[in-house]
């Protein structure tokens, strides 16, 4: 019966192991546009994550390059199919790059904070910076849409995830805008710094 048992406990374990889910929503920085999927830093910070001990933990990429805030929502209730725990956001790139409406932008973030929250899925946010040749203005509007939606909604806040690797053409592909395979290891790094206590 002994051995029966311990069969058993091992079963549930490998079970409980499989459960928790963390989604990625994101864009072409998260899709990993120009690298292998598995070298995109959502894959990336899988295998850190489990290297430190949390194998329960399973990282689901959603990420679709050009997408905007405004598919947030709309896309959110998709991959929310998968009843994740977590979802990381971290969209707004594409937003900025086009001169968008901050205001618009961080309208269409809270309706995906407040989606998420409703289901009972715990939000972190991923901010962003735009380049300074937006204009003080508009980068400054920029930064704190990120800072006040994580006080308003009390959210986990990874405050610029490409920190050391925008605007570094070590760490970026010829566009100077996409991250080369290191660069998505420093994201992964950055990522992971404020995960590694949250989750």
């Amino acid at each position: 019966m002994r051995p029966f048992l311990f069969s058993l406990i091992l079963l549930f374990s490998s079970f409980s192991f499989a459960q928790k889910k963390l989604i990625v929503l994101g864009d072409s920085l998260t899709e990993g546009y120009g690298v292998a999927k598995e070298a995109a830093f959502p894959a990336v910070l899988e295998k850190k994550l489990h290297e430190a001990g949390k194998k329960e933990w399973t990282i689901i990429n959603a990420g679709v390059s050009g997408s905007t805030t405004a598919s947030g929502l709309s896309r959110m209730k998709w991959v929310f199919k998968s009843k994740p725990d977590v979802v990381l956001l971290a969209l707004g790139a594409n937003d900025g790059l086009r001169g968008l409406k901050v205001e618009d932008s961080e309208k269409h973030l809270a309706q995906s904070i407040e989606y998420a929250q409703s289901q009972k899925v715990k939000v972190i946010l991923g901010g962003l910076y735009m380049p300074p040749n937006y204009g003080k203005d508009y980068t400054d509007k920029f930064k704190k849409m990120y800072e006040s939606l994580a006080k308003k909604y009390k959210l986990t806040f990874i405050p610029f995830i490409l920190d050391k690797v925008a605007g570094n053409p070590k760490y970026n592909l010829a566009d100077g805008i996409h991250p080369n395979e290191e660069g998505h290891k420093i994201i992964a790094d950055n990522v992971f710094s404020v995960l590694k206590g949250a989750l």
